[in-house]
């Protein structure tokens, strides 16, 4: 009999999730609004104040991967959540750019903390048979709260005040803090050696080598879908597409939402490759369609298939990691996929910008659109064998 994949535990954590995600995306694309317009700092410490975030974050990552089954999975949860809720209050104090940096770097700690163990916790709530598919489900709130939160936080920025957003902010993870605790959480039980092994210093214990592929994977497509979360907007202006260039993550959003059960599924039942290599192709494509856009449609059309792309690409990769480990290895194979993949978002800003000084928008969108082809060249190479789930399976059963 299949066991239920919808129970309380995993319905709780993904909602959780989505909240996490929501408040990091909805601060992400106002907040070097506030420091240039409110704090009077520069456009470079603007930018600053926006990307020192990921460094935060990748810390965090770095640090909880190793230390998440130690500490156990539900002291980290609980107090990262804590964690987020005092550094997103904090923003209400923050008279001088030197002091909105400090407080986004923590805040991106507690982000990073919360969310590692968020990713690992969810696991043990999924049938076994059924990863594919509730990873997918899962990772739809990451998807949804990527394309709501700036949608969410340039439509408040404008209707309101930025007090009232971090009030808001604060509102949703005291709730999500709430369930957290009300929830059970299970800690993986280690056994002397796996114990021994996580303790130590050695490299492995911070980096899972056996998911370093993907993430690298990962790290490429975060970079090359930056183009679009750093640049869209600005983009927009100089089509004069700017009124229905917000219905783009409205559309992205849409199509994950459709499309994220069936890619599931497709995962489970004939492996991850039938899934990986579309979401390279579509993630192409989007782009390309990006730079060739003369009009609304066509605009709308590149949000369909760049959901399609690094929209199924975030949560399958996620679920290709797990494949790969044991479960006392598994909270540092996912933060390791994230890092590549957090990793990718925050340099591609730079990388992008300065390309523009360089080139006009349409050819960035082209040049962005050549990456998921590269990334996928290096997926092949690595899983040449692996066509089906089962040589997967087997290839990582060798491999561990």
């Amino acid at each position: 009999m299949e066991e239920k994949l919808f129970n309380k535990g995993f319905i709780t954590i993904t909602l959780i999730n989505f909240i996490v995600y929501l408040v990091y995306y909805l601060m992400m694309v106002i907040i070097a609004v506030i420091a240039h317009d409110q704090l009077h700092a520069s456009f470079g410490q603007a930018g600053l104040a926006s990307g020192i975030y990921i460094i935060g974050t990748l810390v965090a990552r770095l640090i909880m991967g190793k230390e998440l089954e130690i500490i156990g999975r539900k002291r980290v949860a609980r107090w990262g959540a804590i964690f987020y809720l005092i550094t997103t209050a904090a923003y209400m104090f923050v008279p001088t750019i030197a002091i909105l940096d400090t407080v986004r770097l923590l805040n991106g700690f507690a982000y990073g903390m919360t969310s590692t163990a968020l990713n690992a916790i969810v696991t043990e709530f999924i049938p076994e048979q059924r990863k594919g598919e509730g990873i997918n489900y899962y990772g739809l709130s990451t998807s949804l709260a990527a394309a709501i939160g700036p949608f969410i936080g340039l439509l408040l920025l404008n209707a309101t005040s930025f007090h009232f957003i971090v009030i808001l902010s604060v509102v949703l993870i005291a709730l999500s803090m709430l369930a957290l605790f009300a929830i059970q959480i299970n800690n993986v039980v280690l056994t002397p050696e796996h114990l021994a092994e996580l303790k130590s210093w050695k490299v492995s214990s911070f980096i899972e080598y056996k998911v370093l592929l993907i993430a690298f994977i990962g790290f490429l497509m975060g970079l090359s879908y930056s183009s679009v979360l750093s640049f869209l907007a600005s983009y927009a202006e100089t089509l004069n597409l700017v009124s229905i260039s917000s219905f783009f993550f409205v559309v992205y959003a849409g199509i994950v939402t459709a499309t994220r059960p069936m890619s599931g599924r497709i995962f489970d039942r004939y492996g991850e490759n039938m899934v990986m290599y579309p979401s390279y192709i579509c993630l192409t494509i989007g782009l390309i369609i990006l730079g060739l856009t003369t009009n609304g449609i066509m605009l709308l059309v590149s949000g369909a298939f760049i959901g399609l792309g690094y929209g199924t690409f975030m949560s399958n990769g996620q679920a290709v990691s797990l494949k790969l480990v044991t479960s006392h290895r598994v909270g540092i194979a996912l933060s390791t996929y994230f890092i590549g993949l957090d990793l990718g978002l925050g340099v591609g800003p730079y990388v992008f910008g300065a390309l523009h000084a360089q080139m006009p928008f349409r050819d960035l969108y082209f040049v962005a659109a050549v990456i998921p082809v590269i990334s996928a060249i290096l997926y092949l190479l690595f899983y040449k064998s692996g066509k089906t789930k089962k040589t997967v399976v087997t290839k990582a059963k060798e491999l561990a």
